[in-house]
């Protein structure tokens, strides 16, 4: 009898736990410009967040070296992303903590990535 209830412990534990969602992926915004040699208009100094995965998309943030943020979705080689911590609270240009698509070149991410 005791095995028989330990066996379903472990089967209703197995259901009930989290089950792995977008967002469980992490990482840091790598290889822009340093924040000092910052400048919107050429494009130095920070990571363009855009509405949809493309240069051509309209952006809607920024996101600087160190920034530490989420990764929500994928789409080749760009991903969407959420600010968690850093510069990208307080931006420069755009709103504060942003969320929106990121060219992956400059992000090193780890997790369960979508």
């Amino acid at each position: 009898m005791t095995r028989i209830l330990a066996l379903a412990a472990a089967i209703l534990l197995a259901v009930a736990a989290p089950q792995v969602q977008a967002g469980d992926c992490t990482g840091w915004v790598v290889g822009v410009r340093p924040i000092n040699q910052y400048n919107h208009y050429s494009g130095n100094g920070f990571l363009a967040v855009r509405t949809g995965p493309s240069s051509n998309s309209q952006q809607i943030g920024e996101l600087y070296l160190g920034d530490e943020i989420s990764v929500w979705n994928r789409s080749g080689n760009w991903y969407r992303v959420q600010c968690m911590t850093g510069r990208c609270q307080n931006p420069l240009w755009g709103a504060a903590n942003p969320n929106g698509w990121v060219y992956g070149k400059y992000l090193n991410i780890g997790g369960v990535c979508p």
